[in-house]
């Protein structure tokens, strides 16, 4: 039997976005791994490279710490990473109590230390640290609350992650499964050596062994979701177009559609969903895109990606009007979270999640299953640029900014806080008033009086809040001629 996609992009362009996708809006994955022992920012998984490096924030903190990396590597943080208090469960119901559709791991970062039990190493969770089969026990435990399996990965940068030009454990071939091969005896001119040598590219082994981990996620775990870190651009097309066209043709093996999302111009376009880290749209688009940030804001790269001890955390407020922002231009949200090393969650995340859940419980129908209207945004407070990279962008909102989704015949008008009554939203001048059968807020069992003018829809409030963060305005809307 001829399989459906075919390893190229003519046929994987071919491939749907998954309704389901379309409709969850929201997702929450964990960066979890060794580098949430030392957990220094300011991007705590980048600690492994980045405590090689001298002269860098983390060198410092590692040579004043643990001695140096001369005398303490990497691999020296694996019996410190202990997981005693990881509980799956537990984390799944968090997840589920956020109000995510979908939720998984980071299942092998920059650093090479897969979180699963693989076939292709020794170093690993299931073998080593925790002892546990991290990623398998996860996708129980988030299928069991109901949502779809997400699996992460950033495996392909390990190849220029550690320097091997040094006289440090990572030139030593014993620990060359972890740090990878030695293969860079150079050394570059400054200590972003791993953000890809154009000239130093993996080799057929490496290469291989990439998608073969890949591979055995895929068949053991069979994620719903395949998310890939931005070095999936280094990876040749057709390492890419196998792996791809494999995934998808497993859909009719599994009764059910998968998506894989990456960074940038990693994959053709219409090949799958793009992602923009840190950032989001200024307008609507006509497909389906997501952002990855994290719970925290701390360092210069946007958040801490990964427990760290001195992590500053964004307010709930904040992240709840990132989804609303989002959800209005026809993007999704995926929130990390980062475990300590013992597998429990610090106290500020879990309130973040919480509090996601709290407002979503109430105002999920304006989120989940809608899709953009002709207008999405209204108020001062607007993004002005496209792309990732842009959080220290954005303004704060308030209750004159307000973002528009539609699902059936509903219309909701997001305002981004409690709004000083009676409010006039512009932009609905343009509906008819026989259309608008009746306005309501979410939270609150009561019609609202409404009129519409050449100024736009003016709406009296109800007299109490039914949430905090932002509260959602329901326009049931029929026919305009009877």
């Amino acid at each position: 039997m001829k399989s459906l996609y075919q390893p190229t992009y003519n046929s994987l362009k071919m491939h749907p976005t998954p309704n389901w996708f379309k409709d969850a809006k929201f997702g929450v994955y964990t960066h979890w791994g060794i580098y949430s022992v030392p957990a220094k920012g300011p991007n705590v998984s980048l600690y492994p490279h980045y405590m090689y490096a001298p002269g860098s924030e983390q060198y410092n903190y590692h040579v004043k710490t643990y001695g140096g990396p001369e005398k303490f590597g990497y691999k020296d943080f694996i019996p410190m990473f202990t997981a005693e208090k990881f509980d799956p469960d537990e984390w799944a119901e968090l997840f589920k109590l956020s109000g995510a559709q979908f939720a998984g791991p980071v299942a092998e970062h920059h650093d090479g230390f897969p979180m699963w039990d693989t076939q292709y190493t020794e170093w690993n969770a299931a073998k080593m640290g925790p002892k546990r089969d991290v990623v398998g026990l996860l996708e129980k435990s988030i299928r069991k609350q109901g949502l779809r399996f997400m699996t992460a990965f950033h495996h392909i940068e390990n190849w220029w992650f550690y320097p091997h030009w040094k006289d440090y454990d990572t030139s030593d071939p014993a620990y060359s499964e972890l740090y990878g091969p030695i293969h860079h005896m150079v050394e570059p001119i400054n200590d972003d050596w791993w953000l890809f040598d154009k000239m130093d590219r993996p080799n057929k082994e490496f290469l291989d062994r990439w998608k073969a981990r890949l591979i055995e996620v895929m068949d053991r775990y069979q994620p719903d979701l395949i998310w890939f870190d931005f070095g999936l651009a280094e990876v040749p097309d057709q390492y890419k177009l196998d792996f791809v066209a494999n995934y998808y043709n497993r859909e009719a093996e599994w009764d059910r559609q998968v998506v894989v999302v990456s960074k940038g111009r990693s994959l053709a376009p219409e090949t799958g969903v793009v992602d923009l880290e840190l950032g989001r749209m200024a307008g609507s688009t006509f497909y389906p895109w997501i952002t990855d940030t994290t719970v925290d804001d701390s360092g210069a790269w946007g958040g801490s990606w990964g427990y760290a001890q001195d992590a500053r955390y964004k307010s709930p407020t904040s992240v709840i009007h990132y989804l609303i922002d989002n959800v209005s231009k026809n993007g999704h949200l995926l929130l990390n979270i980062g475990p300590k090393p013992d597998g429990t969650f610090p106290e500020e995340g879990k309130t973040i999640l919480r509090e996601m859940g709290r407002w979503l419980k109430i105002n999920g129908e304006a989120i989940y299953g809608t899709t953009t209207w002709v207008a999405s945004v209204e108020g001062p407070g607007r993004i002005t640029k496209d792309g990732g990279f842009n959080e220290e962008n954005v303004p704060n909102f308030g209750w004159q900014d307000i973002r528009f989704t539609v699902k059936d015949h509903n219309l909701y008008a997001i305002c981004l806080g409690w709004p000083e009554g009676p409010l006039t939203i512009e932009t609905l001048k343009m509906l008819w008033a026989p259309e608008i059968r009746s306005v309501r807020m979410l939270g609150i069992d009561q019609e609202l009086a409404w009129s519409l003018s050449e100024k736009g829809l003016t709406i009296t409030l109800p007299l109490q809040k039914p949430c905090d963060h932002a509260v959602v305005f329901k326009i049931e809307r029929g026919e305009v001629f009877n």
